[in-house]
């Protein structure tokens, strides 16, 4: 059975895109065929997996607006079992395009159902806002994972995209539920980072994963070479958060 999981955050910077293409790396290497969807118009998860500009002939642009063929869009990654389905700019211009669309939450949705069962995971990577592109997400996932960063404003806003998800829960897609929410940039150092981490079991409970994401030069790194942790540095401490958090993925399966 397959799985798809929304990574959102309305806040930008919070390790969004880090999170959506670092699990996805570790899923893949665990061997469970995964594919990321870059639904980002900053199309920062697909530079971060090696594809610039130039290699992203078909998007999730054609995908969305075009109706085009998922099949026809994703591309092999470094990872045998990670394919991608890449963003650009143009993505920016669709949630204007999508307003006239019959069902517009639910396009998403539609084109992704020919492929859902090639895959045990499809992760998307969501823009950092509440707009037309994160309701699609939402509407067409299992779950949503929300990484939020271990800063003192870090739970505010976090209402406002869970009030989201209720919505969305409520009149869209019944059956979304709360993967979890992720601590990441942790410095257990500082006692700002052990507070939020407090503040974050005391409101979410079991929903909080027990791994945390730790601040990690290696981590932010990669994303400028084009390639995911568990290539540019697989002993670094940001390789083994985020083989921990795969873990604890593949074990909610169970």
């Amino acid at each position: 059975m397959s799985k798809i999981i929304a990574v959102a955050n309305q806040k930008g910077g919070v390790g969004k895109t880090t999170t959506a293409v670092n699990l996805a790396c570790f899923l893949a290497a665990a061997e469970r065929k995964t594919l990321v969807v870059d639904v980002d118009p900053q199309a920062n998860a697909s530079s971060g997996l090696g594809f610039g500009p130039e290699n992203r002939e078909k998007t999730t642009y054609e995908m969305m607006i075009d109706h085009v063929d998922p099949r026809d869009i994703y591309q092999d990654t470094e990872l045998d079992f990670l394919k991608l389905i890449p963003s650009d700019i143009r993505l920016v211009g669709a949630e204007i395009e999508l307003v006239p669309f019959e069902n517009r939450e639910k396009v998403l949705k539609k084109s992704l159902q020919p492929i859902r069962d090639d895959f045990d995971y499809i992760l998307m990577d969501c823009p950092p806002s509440l707009g037309l592109l994160t309701l699609n997400s939402l509407t067409a996932a299992d779950s949503v994972l929300v990484p939020i960063q271990c800063e003192y404003y870090a739970l505010e806003g976090i209402s406002q995209l869970l009030n989201t998800v209720r919505l969305v829960q409520k009149h869209l897609n019944h059956g979304l539920q709360i993967e979890g929410i992720l601590l990441t940039m942790f410095d257990s150092r500082l006692n700002l980072s052990k507070q939020v981490r407090d503040e974050a079991l005391k409101f979410f409970g079991e929903k909080l994963f027990k791994t945390t994401i730790r601040r990690n030069v290696k981590l932010s790194e990669a994303p400028s070479f084009g390639r995911p942790i568990i290539l540019y540095d697989i002993t670094s401490y940001g390789a083994e958060d985020y083989l921990s958090l795969t873990q604890e993925i593949i074990n909610h399966e169970q």
